[in-house]
């Protein structure tokens, strides 16, 4: 029987592109009711877009096959952007009141435009989270009320260079598919693997991937800093593959023999493991190979956290992505950062139900992906497709959404969502019209004040007053008479 209602979300990793198509129940659990994985690593390099084509046939290959178990159309998807690029840059923006000034909504929307205006070169804005601001010489999460004749909006930017967000927008548009809401892959990620309490006290999400390590710092339940490293699980498997063997066999002996740390008193001089039917490598060679690999890889990821949060992570690290299965991961990274508190997510917080491997599976693989799936909130299924239907010839691809969200302006986006680019000339679009507008009051407003202040120098200037004058006296005499 055809869906009627669901949400899809498709996440561009580095190595797999996988869509999901999920039902919300009324318990607040989710029902999957189709996956779909496909390769993704000839096109899609350290999580960015490097092949247009490539990539919009994978996402129109994927929709297909979701379409085909779902047996109903797909007008609309969500997409989780991430890779190497992605990076966070504080900014602050002042502005001076007049004295015994109450801060206003609109003074606050003001500052967060004037924020999401900033140019960056070569970068995008994707998307601003306030940290705080400060009015007077106080913080305020929400300054709205407060008398002040000074107030700064502290704000943090995630950007992500041009390229790699045309790149994105361009392949959807090759594909015909239509957006119904990009998300920050690390946000929507965070929000499903993280516990209030966590974010709250401070603490180091950290993203384990084929070819890229997120870090996501956060405190009093604020993103504080995002950063993307350049290494993953796939560069141990290059490393391992350097004995002199293909990868796809060194990326078997990983997932076989490899350990995040081993004790110096555990290993065994005299065990070997297996290359293939002739060869053998030395057991304390492949775990100096694969530690010193996963050290640099810690070693980067405290790098990243900013100093000044070193001792409020008191909600410790949290590790997720298919690298946090490796045997003894927590070990590793109590012993390089000194952190005692460290926690695996293998699964999402809420509630998922499926019958499907890939996400019974509980093994941080799926996590952004059905985080991106938590956070739709727009159906995505169109009409019925018959049996007959599925060899006939190709339907034209969707690109309208049956129901698309307005254009929003900067100060109506919510944290965690990027605007598309068509969504952003929408907005730039409604913008200018209202600035038009604005422009077309103010010179009606001034033309009118010129025209008041004429009459009125015309009604004080001397020979005005003289004139009136005289019919004065004239209308004087003829009462009188």
């Amino acid at each position: 029987m055809a869906a009627k209602d669901f949400i899809v979300a498709i996440e561009l990793g580095s190595s797999k592109m996988t869509g999901i198509a999920g039902q919300k129940n009324l318990d607040g659990s989710i029902q999957i009711l189709a996956v779909v994985k496909e390769d993704s690593s000839s096109f899609i390099r350290k999580g960015v877009v490097y092949n247009i084509d490539k990539t919009a046939q994978c996402l129109t290959s994927i929709i297909k096959k979701l379409e085909t178990q779902l047996k109903t159309e797909i007008t609309q998807v969500y997409v989780g952007v991430g890779g190497q690029s992605i990076r966070s840059v504080k900014n602050v923006i002042a502005k001076d009141l007049p004295s015994e000034t109450i801060v206003t909504q609109d003074m606050v929307i003001e500052l967060m435009d004037a924020n999401r205006n900033m140019k960056y070169q070569d970068q995008e804005i994707l998307d601003a989270a306030v940290q705080e601001y400060k009015v007077g010489s106080q913080l305020q999460l929400d300054p709205v009320g407060i008398q002040a004749t000074h107030l700064e909006g502290n704000f943090l930017n995630i950007l992500e260079r041009n390229s790699f967000y045309k790149n994105l927008n361009k392949c959807f548009e090759v594909a015909g598919i239509s957006v119904a809401e990009m998300y920050l892959a690390p946000l929507a990620l965070a929000d499903s693997v993280l516990t209030e309490a966590e974010k709250r006290s401070g603490c180091a999400l950290v993203d384990l991937g084929a070819d890229t390590t997120t870090v996501s710092v956060f405190s009093k339940n604020l993103l504080r800093h995002l950063a993307v490293i350049p290494l993953g699980s796939n560069n141990i498997t290059k490393d391992i593959a350097t004995l002199q063997m293909e990868e796809a066999d060194a990326e078997q002996m990983k997932l076989k023999y490899a350990s995040a740390f081993t004790d110096n008193n555990e290993i065994d001089n005299d065990l070997k493991y297996s290359i293939d039917t002739d060869r053998q490598v030395e057991s304390r060679k492949f775990i100096e190979i694969v530690e010193g690999r996963l050290e640099e890889i810690i070693e980067n990821v405290w790098y990243q956290i900013p100093s000044e949060y070193y001792d409020k992570l008191l909600g410790g690290i949290i590790l997720t992505g298919g690298g946090s299965n490796m045997k003894n991961i927590e070990k590793a990274f109590a012993n390089h950062t000194h952190v005692d508190k460290i926690r695996v997510a293998k699964f999402v917080t809420q509630t998922v139900l499926s019958n499907n491997d890939l996400i019974k599976t509980h093994n941080g693989t799926m996590n952004t992906v059905l985080g991106l799936l938590i956070k739709g909130d727009i159906n995505c299924a169109g009409d019925s497709i018959q049996d007959g239907d599925l060899f006939s010839t190709p339907k034209q691809p969707t690109t309208v959404a049956t129901d698309p969200r307005p254009a929003r302006q900067p100060g109506e986006v919510p944290p965690g969502v990027i605007q598309t680019v068509t969504e952003k000339k929408q907005a730039e679009e409604i913008r200018r019209r209202q600035q038009e507008e604005e422009d077309r009051e103010k010179r009606e407003r001034e033309l009118r004040e010129k025209e008041e202040e004429e009459r009125i120098r015309k009604e004080n200037s001397f020979w005005n007053k003289a004139w009136k004058g005289i019919k004065k006296f004239g209308s004087t005499i003829v009462e009188e008479e």
